[in-house]
């Protein structure tokens, strides 16, 4: 037989109203027994009388031992409903109550109320705002100083807090680096990716990017990318992305292990995730000894990977073709033939993403020779006249009229001068050329004295 909440409710208020203290304190236990029980509209109505019981006023004599089982309470109301309740409670006043015990609360108080606003604000963005509007952060960032009873929920705590800008502004004049770092190396890994993601914000100016570095986060980045659920190891990538912007932290970040992961990522299902590898390959392949290990995880994944995983990785070989350093990296690495032998693949993705690959290499000598040595002309010829794709017919058209500066091949490739697309991306090629001419002749023409009047 369901019990009569109604009545039960009234005789609660009843008690909470006219009882002695020890009445209340029984109350209010049983209360908390039956939240996950009891409906959310009876639960509701009893915030307010709870909200009541640790307010700040002059009709309240609430003892310690009273306010302990009050916030206990709230914490357990707060986790039913979905967090429509733990909404309620924060609109209530508990929670700016709350914050104002916290400070003076010995070790077992201390340990509800941490809970308690642990519990209320991963339910409520709203609650977020009102701990960080109202003196909650710097508590936090006080007990974490000192306390170890509750770290984890502390630090669980600053790692949510920190996803609003207003926190992230603050927590540097107040030493909260350090912990947010520490947030993304333990807890449980919502909280964890959480601060992950305060860190890949927070690490796009470049004075809180050094201090992030120096207090250790790349290697907690990387762990994450190792051992985090898929969306952990988006965060973490495009974090780790963040830091791997300046050139002092890319070797870093290579030899805290990222490449490997990043090949791990780009091979993964999320297109998301191949953008984010595919992103931080061509930042880390700025140094020489990176492109390296990076070519030689590309070519792998030429060899074995899906579909989606070789067009990924002809993308990032399409990007360190125009770095000048990577050029003879890609020749060396053996990707060329596997290049050329991808232009009869299947899928047009992969067709169109090595083909514009091989129109980027082709603008080097070496590289044009070793793609004729590999059949590249022959397949090039062959997709300009007979591939449906437009993109794919401008990629081998591009790459055609560079090999076309080569005498031995102009005869093989006259076939195709007066096809459309050969046209269209000649009269285009000649007009940059023509821009880029002008540009420099234009500089030339400056003096010095010049350039410092337009300074």
């Amino acid at each position: 037989m369901d019990p009569n909440w109604e009545e039960a409710l009234n005789r609660f208020e009843m008690v909470i109203d006219s009882g002695t203290e020890a009445m209340r304190i029984k109350a209010i236990i049983k209360l908390a027994q039956l939240s996950n029980h009891a409906p959310e509209h009876i639960l509701g109505r009893t915030i307010p009388v709870l909200a009541n019981l640790i307010a700040d006023h002059s009709s309240n004599n609430s003892s310690v031992s009273l306010q302990r089982v009050v916030v206990y309470c709230l914490k357990c109301i707060a986790c039913e409903a979905d967090g429509r309740l733990a909404s309620e409670i924060g609109q209530s006043g508990a929670l700016l109550s709350i914050l104002r015990l916290l400070p003076e609360a010995d070790d077992s108080f201390g340990k509800v109320a941490v809970k308690c606003i642990w519990c209320l604000v991963n339910l409520d963005n709203g609650n977020r705002l009102i701990v960080a509007m109202n003196g909650g952060l710097e508590i936090i960032i006080s007990m974490l100083n000192s306390s170890t009873s509750v770290r984890r929920y502390l630090l669980e705590i600053l790692s949510v807090l920190s996803l609003l800008r207003m926190v992230r502004r603050r927590l540097a004049c107040l030493g909260g680096f350090q912990f947010l770092v520490e947030a993304g190396s333990c807890g449980n890994m919502l909280s964890r990716e959480r601060a992950c993601q305060a860190i890949g914000l927070l690490g796009v100016t470049r004075r809180a990017r050094r201090m992030l570095v120096d207090l250790g986060v790349i290697p907690v980045l990387v762990e994450l990318l190792r051992v985090g659920d898929s969306t952990t190891k988006l965060v973490a990538g495009n974090s780790l992305g963040v830091i791997s912007a300046h050139i002092d932290y890319i070797g870093l970040v290579a030899q805290a292990g990222a490449i490997p992961l990043f090949a791990e990522l780009l091979q993964g299902p999320e297109p998301l995730g191949h953008e984010v590898a595919e992103d931080a390959f061509c930042l880390l392949a700025v140094d020489e000894a990176n492109a390296v290990s990076i070519a030689e995880h590309l070519v792998r994944i030429l060899r074995e990977g899906n579909d989606e995983a070789k067009a990924a990785a002809a993308n990032v070989f399409w990007d360190l073709s125009g770095y000048k350093h990577s050029v003879f990296v890609v020749r060396n690495s053996g990707a060329i033939p596997l290049l050329v032998e991808l232009l009869g693949s299947q899928s047009s993705e992969v067709r169109e993403t090595v083909s514009g690959a091989i129109a980027q290499l082709s603008y080097n000598e070496a590289d044009r020779e070793a793609l004729i040595e590999s059949g590249a002309v022959s397949r090039l010829l062959e997709l300009l006249l007979h591939d449906d794709s437009e993109e794919l017919k401008d990629n081998a058209a591009e790459a055609l009229i560079n090999f076309y500066e080569d005498s031995v091949q102009q005869e093989r490739i006259s076939e195709v001068v007066d096809h459309p697309s050969f046209r269209s991306m000649r009269d285009r090629l000649t007009r940059i050329r023509t821009s880029d001419d002008r540009m420099v002749s234009s500089m030339s023409a400056m003096n010095i004295e010049e350039l410092a009047r337009e300074d």
